[in-house]
């Protein structure tokens, strides 16, 4: 293993529950050790990156009630192909050498899997995106 693969590997957060078995589906497989640890260790990044995504945006996304801020998340994620490539390859970035060896193999379904990720832990999060305006006066 290189040192950059050591390297990405230690940073990584562990997940005690993101399971692991011998009878897994290599999918489900690479999800639990690979793409949760980077998607989690990556959080306060994709936070950031949709704070600017919705100022971009003009701010539209804070004058929407809840339910249509999921929706607006959902839509960024699976819709916007500028965004959701962007928010792949921050996901990407952080695969050692083998691991992308095994993501090209199947990216069709790991892309779906990534982004349901991401998208859940943004809707999850969604209490972290009040007005800027609103925070400076904190």
């Amino acid at each position: 293993m290189t040192p950059r693969s050591e390297n990405l590997l230690s940073i990584r957060p562990k997940i005690a529950s993101a399971k692991i078995y011998d009878a897994m589906r290599a999918e489900e497989l690479f999800q639990n050790k690979t793409l949760r640890p980077i998607i989690k260790m990556q959080h306060n990044l994709f936070i950031m990156v949709f704070g600017n995504y919705i100022a971009k945006h003009k701010n539209l996304f804070y004058n929407l009630p809840l339910q249509k801020q999921l929706a607006y998340i959902d839509n960024a994620i699976l819709k916007d192909i500028k965004f959701r490539n962007s928010v792949k390859g921050m996901i990407i970035g952080q695969f050692t050498i083998e691991e992308y060896d095994l993501y090209i193999k199947n990216s069709s379904a790991l892309n779906k899997r990534m982004m349901n990720i991401v998208k859940d832990r943004l809707i999850n999060s969604v209490q972290l995106f009040v007005r800027p305006e609103i925070l400076e006066a904190v």
